[in-house]
């Protein structure tokens, strides 16, 4: 067999890891369909990694059960459906690799050599892979393990496409589904805007986006919500050290607290000048990652290493921290209502620039692999609808093997926006 991936494309496996995204089935279907229409076979491996990453264990991998085949049958009318037609999972085969040399150790390769062995087993020619930050890592790793096996070993090249509806993703202006996502939180927000002039109340509104606030950004303005903040805006004022060793006196960036809730505090009686005694405020649930260490206390971690958002109810607590500070500086007072927003955007019917988005990164694929025979590199759109293809190399830090994520720019005219268009709070 040859040192280098084969390029004679006869096998495909796609694989969709993560969380859902609108048009999800966009960028499936139309890469299945362009290899289909070559005369290869495709195969959809079910649910992420979590079959393959068990495979030497688990026995052979199983048609129906641990993938499908496509066919053009089952790619009908699939490129504006909902959901994920082969399903996805947030197993992590490369937990254990942080570094190169990692990949010479066999015990901490050992689910990334699963995985190699399970797709060897279907004498797979290619691997395209779907998902966000955490997937690419995983896709850069498995094609680093490649790139140490002895040699003759068989080698396939692996293309990923990148998916988040948060947007934060480095080499991509947008994601397929962010705008989907985006319109669907925005309508809600819409529907709360009422729902709070009536009551004469708040909401405070938790928008996914772990590491930026391009969801919770998108949805305000589209949604016309009083007021914005994410992750980006904790700096100056909204900033402080906290200290989290003490014999070496490392410090950590925290939200201080009492001035981020006095800006809220300070948006509702600008409003009250107006006249208007509601709104709704909308944070980025990446927030939580700036608590102070005392709101973090007994909070567990997932296989990636990030903190379980969802269990730290932001939403909640910062509604209750405005309602009593409000009361404090007033004397009077005022419901604020938190709820969590995101996991009803994730499956909502894809918009069609999100379908046309998903559907080129899925030929995006096709055309790396077969017209440009590229191995390591992630699809990217821009303009009308160009394609390009960014090494793994410059999405990767070579040394951690982490991802770099893409935050909002505080001077953008995307950021300034949200800022003239949501209650204007004096400095």
């Amino acid at each position: 067999m040859p040192d280098s991936p084969n390029f004679d494309i006869k096998r495909v496996a796609i694989l969709f890891a993560g969380g859902p995204a609108p048009a999800a089935n966009a960028v499936i279907s139309t890469a299945a369909f362009s290899f289909l229409e070559e005369g290869a076979q495709v195969f959809g491996i079910k649910h992420g990694y979590s079959r393959l990453a068990e495979y030497t264990a688990a026995g052979p991998l199983q048609e129906g059960t641990d993938y499908i085949r496509f066919t053009h049958d089952t790619l009908t009318n699939a490129r504006c459906s909902r959901g994920i037609m082969i399903g996805t999972a947030r197993t992590n085969p490369g937990k254990h690799v942080s570094a190169p040399e990692h990949l010479k150790d066999p015990e901490l390769v050992a689910p990334l050599r699963r995985v190699y062995e399970g797709l060897c087993s279907l004498e797979v020619d290619a691997l395209i892979s779907i998902g966000g930050d955490d997937t690419l890592k995983t896709a850069n790793k498995i094609k680093m393990f490649q790139d140490n096996l002895p040699e003759g070993a068989r080698r396939f090249p692996v293309i990923h496409l990148p998916k988040t509806i948060d947007n934060d993703y480095s080499g991509i202006d947008f994601t397929f589904g962010f705008f989907t996502a985006v319109e669907t939180l925005a309508e809600e927000i819409r529907n709360l805007n009422y729902d709070a002039a009536a009551g004469r109340a708040y909401f405070l509104c938790e928008a996914m986006g772990r590491s930026a606030g391009w969801l919770a950004y998108g949805a305000a303005i589209a949604g016309e919500a009083s007021m914005v903040l994410s992750v980006e805006d904790i700096t100056g004022s909204l900033a402080e050290e906290e200290v989290v060793n003490a014999e070496t006196g490392a410090t950590r960036k925290v939200m201080a607290m009492d001035r981020v809730i006095d800006k809220m505090v300070d948006m509702m009686l600008a409003r009250e000048r107006e006249g208007r005694q509601y709104g709704t405020i909308v944070v980025a649930e990446g927030m939580a990652e700036f608590l102070p260490s005392k709101y973090l206390e007994g909070v567990s971690r997932d296989d990636h290493g990030h903190i379980n958002i969802a269990s730290i109810h932001l939403s909640s607590m910062m509604s209750g921290m405005l309602a009593q500070r409000y009361t404090d500086r007033t004397g009077k007072t005022r419901k604020v209502n938190g709820l969590q927003m995101g996991y009803e955007a994730r499956c909502a019917p894809p918009h069609a620039y999100d379908v046309m988005l998903g559907s080129q990164l899925g030929v995006g694929a096709y055309r790396a692999l077969v017209e440009e025979k590229l191995n390591g590199v992630m699809v990217s759109v821009s303009g009308q609808f160009n394609l390009h293809y960014v090494p793994f190399e410059e999405l990767v830090d070579p040394k951690t093997l982490v991802t770099k994520v893409r935050f909002i720019e505080t001077k953008s005219d995307f950021h300034r926006l949200a800022r003239f268009l949501e209650t204007c709070v004096d400095s």
